[in-house]
């Protein structure tokens, strides 16, 4: 996410592993910036979940990512991701959802629907 809009939505269908993680960064990451275009001028921020935390991250991030922005270990969680999750959460809540697939296709819709303003507001 970006201050100008959502990037890449993506499903993870695995058990979530560090080499798990900087899998979906490599997929996900450059792409999502090029789309919100901020390309290189971007600060990362992330949480200290031991997978964003470990090694093989850490080693990514460093060759792949412009500027990551350090979160002390101890701050409550203010990740604007985590809002519009919850915002996203309340819409979904809203539609009769009978399988996996369906949930996938309306987070998908609800996703790629979300306003620009949203991640505006939440960044700033």
């Amino acid at each position: 996410m970006a201050s100008n809009g959502v990037g890449n939505l993506c499903f993870i269908d695995v058990i979530m592993t560090a080499r798990t993680y900087t899998d979906v960064l490599r997929d996900n990451l450059p792409q999502s910036a090029i789309k919100s275009g901020i390309s290189n001028s971007y600060y990362f921020q992330q949480d200290n979940d031991p997978k964003h935390t470990a090694g093989i991250t850490r080693m990514w991030l460093l060759y792949h990512v412009p500027r990551k922005l350090a979160t002390p270990p101890q701050l409550p969680d203010l990740n604007p991701l985590e809002y519009l999750w919850n915002s996203l959460d309340l819409k979904i809540r809203k539609k009769k959802i009978s399988s996996k697939s369906a949930l996938k296709q309306a987070l998908i819709e609800e996703w790629s629907n979300t306003d620009p303003t949203v991640p505006e507001n939440l960044i700033k």
